[in-house]
């Protein structure tokens, strides 16, 4: 891992959050929801770089190497959404905005469409369901995938009010307390990571944001989310990284449930806690839904090592091949961060 010409700054570590997600998810792409088997018979322990997708791919059949997916695409969504709201985005907003994009996909013939705890609340608030009611059952992934921007726009420091506003722009979709549990921590590990923290008062923050979001949420049966991300990252620490993947593919799991696939990300985070390049392509390596664990640990890695740890041929690739620029939503949403330090 080369290091950095100069240590990085906010707005290097606020691109290197978005970067990092875009790069985990082109990465992921390809492999997610194949086993950890094949993935290893096909490219070996850990991916080495981006790769096409297979023409029998179930949910990206075809697309070029490089390519990203809905977790980008509903990342870069809610970005431009906090920053036309001026950091604020309302349910119906969000709502309408999902399924419009939704629609677009459809009318391109992707198959990678919204997920289910998101489509079902969409769904609902469509047909007059009340958009506090929409996300009571949502308890999958889909928040903490697209959550990173917020961590860019808004600070780690006061932990209660960043939480509430996790709730703000989650609770349509996903307001179960796993659901919004796991999106406080991603939100809260990235914001953390821009302030510079190291990376075991990175986990911690993101392990007490995660108790404080699972207490807003409705109750739904399942594994606590902040109890699993510590209990991940101590599983496989000092581990070789060949061990540490076995054990987060079985052991953690990788599905798009929330309380596997958001440990499994912090997990990998913690194998190389400052070079974001090695978490995406190990992520992208475990097998199950390595698109969102990707995108979830590329931003958390991003956001602590600055894009200058990114190797800059694959942002090119990223950038190029999705006609991405990253790097001014990422500048706008930094300085909706420094807005928000001035309001008394």
């Amino acid at each position: 891992m080369p290091p950095p010409a100069e240590p990085s700054t906010d707005a290097d570590r606020a691109a290197g959050a978005l970067w990092g997600l875009a790069l985990g998810d082109a990465l992921g792409m390809p492999t997610q929801m194949l086993s950890r088997a094949e993935i290893l018979a096909r490219w070996g322990p850990v991916l080495p770089w981006f790769e096409q997708a297979d023409p029998g791919q179930p949910l990206a059949a075809g697309l070029p190497a490089g390519h990203v997916t809905d977790d980008t695409e509903q990342a870069v969504l809610l970005a431009r959404l906090l920053v036309s709201g001026q950091g604020r985005v309302s349910p119906l907003q969000l709502a309408d905005a999902l399924a419009a994009w939704e629609a677009d996909l459809r009318a391109r013939g992707s198959a990678d469409l919204l997920g289910p705890s998101t489509k079902r609340a969409v769904d609902a608030v469509r047909v007059g369901v009340p958009a506090s009611d929409a996300g009571r059952q949502g308890d999958t992934n889909g928040a903490a995938m697209r959550i990173a921007p917020l961590g860019i726009a808004a600070s780690a420091t006061e932990l209660g009010r960043l939480v509430e506003r996790v709730v703000e722009v989650s609770s349509l979709t996903h307001g179960t307390g796993i659901g919004l549990a796991g999106a406080a921590a991603v939100c809260a590990a990235v914001s953390a990571g821009i302030d510079g923290e190291g990376p075991d008062a990175v986990r911690q923050i993101a392990i007490d944001a995660a108790r404080l979001a699972a207490r807003r949420g409705v109750w739904v049966a399942g594994a606590d989310v902040a109890a699993r991300i510590d209990w991940a990252c101590d599983l496989v620490r000092g581990l070789r990284v060949e061990d540490a993947v076995d054990l987060i593919a079985t052991l953690v799991g990788t599905s798009l449930a929330t309380q596997e696939s958001v440990p499994a990300a912090f997990a990998v985070v913690s194998l190389f806690p400052l070079d974001p390049w090695s978490v995406v392509r190990v992520a992208a390596s475990l097998g199950g839904d390595t698109d969102t664990i990707g995108a979830m640990a590329g931003a958390i890695a991003g956001a602590a090592a600055g894009a200058s740890r990114l190797p800059a041929d694959a942002v090119r690739v990223v950038r190029q091949i999705n006609g991405l620029d990253l790097d001014p939503l990422a500048a706008a949403l930094l300085e909706l961060r420094h807005e928000d330090a001035e309001t008394p």
